[in-house]
């Protein structure tokens, strides 16, 4: 087994108001749901981690859909924040700290370890994935 730091480096300051949004968001708009549509557009340009553009991308149904979807990321000028050293270390922490306890999944812990590292606040929908993590910033997206 893999030892991991007990002690991680506290987040960097706030860059810019920018917001990280999360996966199911995205699908919502992708789907239609106006709400999600007038969020989306009113948080342009924002940030998805890469797990939410893989996750995306694992979505289409076929290459037709998987251009619509990149068009629609090249529209909203999204920023793809790719996982490195500090996102990797802190994600591997979250797992182990918050695995038992809270079922802290993998694709959620990159996803949370991206939104602390940049510090950037997570617009989601499924809060009760993240409000355990120590110093997430969380807006909640209701659809």
């Amino acid at each position: 087994m893999v030892a991991v730091r007990r002690r991680i480096r506290p987040p960097p300051a706030k860059r810019e108001n920018r917001l990280i949004i999360d996966t199911d968001v995205l699908v919502y708009e992708l789907r239609g749901n106006e709400r999600a549509r007038r969020t989306v557009a009113q948080n342009l340009p924002f940030g998805i981690s890469v797990v939410s553009y893989l996750e995306l991308v694992q979505g289409m149904r076929n290459r037709r859909e998987l251009q619509a979807l990149h068009r629609q990321l090249r529209r909203w000028s999204v920023n793809v924040i790719h996982i490195d050293t500090h996102i990797s270390i802190r994600s591997m922490y979250y797992v182990e700290e918050f695995f038992l306890s809270h079922s802290m999944q993998l694709a959620d812990a990159l996803v949370a370890a991206t939104a602390v590292e940049t510090n950037e606040t997570l617009l989601t929908a499924n809060d009760k994935h993240y409000r355990h993590i120590p110093g997430i910033q969380i807006k909640i997206f209701v659809p």
